[in-house]
């Protein structure tokens, strides 16, 4: 006679946990890795947002705030075919895809970044464009991007000018404080870049 099955374990959640106010605290100044596909492999789009919040520096992923738009615009803009959450973002190296930062200083607020610091990352930036050569590099906020780069009249949407190989985009900050910019009208700007970038749902 079979012996009885063992009982069936409950499935853990793959909900990660909510960062602690003590967790949050200790992301300060934290440094979130690039997600780029390998070395060889195709750069599409390369993502860039202006620097890592607590909320990212406690779980060392981008854009992860509830409340950010990053992802949500990604997926209703066609660049994924489902809605990644930031826990998954190494996906999207398959899709050609990637994100880094213009500072890679985690702070509570963008603002509390100098000038200097976002000039220095728009100096990195170009050295990683260079580098990894993706065919767009796409900037999430424009008063940084205008502050690093020196274009203060800057505005969203494609540039005159290129950045080194990569076709340049700004796009608005997905952040869930730049309330003048809804998500409808978001994944509008996304949908704009990706038709540009010709990248289909990956």
């Amino acid at each position: 006679m079979r012996p009885p099955e063992p009982a069936a374990q409950p499935r853990e959640s793959a909900k990660p946990a909510k960062p602690t106010k003590a967790d949050l605290e200790a992301a300060r100044d934290r440094v979130i890795p690039d997600v780029l596909p390998p070395d060889g492999e195709p750069l599409r789009v390369l993502f860039c947002g202006i620097n890592p919040g607590l909320y990212s520096g406690a779980t060392g992923h981008h854009f992860a705030r509830p409340g950010n738009r990053f992802w949500p615009a990604l997926h209703r803009s066609g660049f994924t075919g489902r809605l990644l959450a930031p826990a998954e973002q190494d996906l999207l190296a398959a899709s050609g895809l990637g994100i880094t930062n213009l500072a890679h200083r985690t702070t509570a607020r963008a603002d509390e970044l100098t000038a200097a610091e976002l000039r220095a990352g728009g100096e990195r930036l170009g050295a990683l464009v260079e580098r990894r050569r993706p065919a767009y590099l796409a900037i999430a906020g424009v008063t940084a991007y205008r502050t690093a780069f020196g274009r203060p009249a800057a505005r969203i949407g494609p540039q005159g000018e290129p950045a080194g190989p990569a076709r340049l985009w700004v796009l608005p900050n997905p952040s869930g404080l730049n309330a003048s910019w809804t998500i409808d009208r978001l994944a509008a700007e996304f949908v704009r870049l990706r038709e540009a970038a010709a990248v289909g749902a990956g």
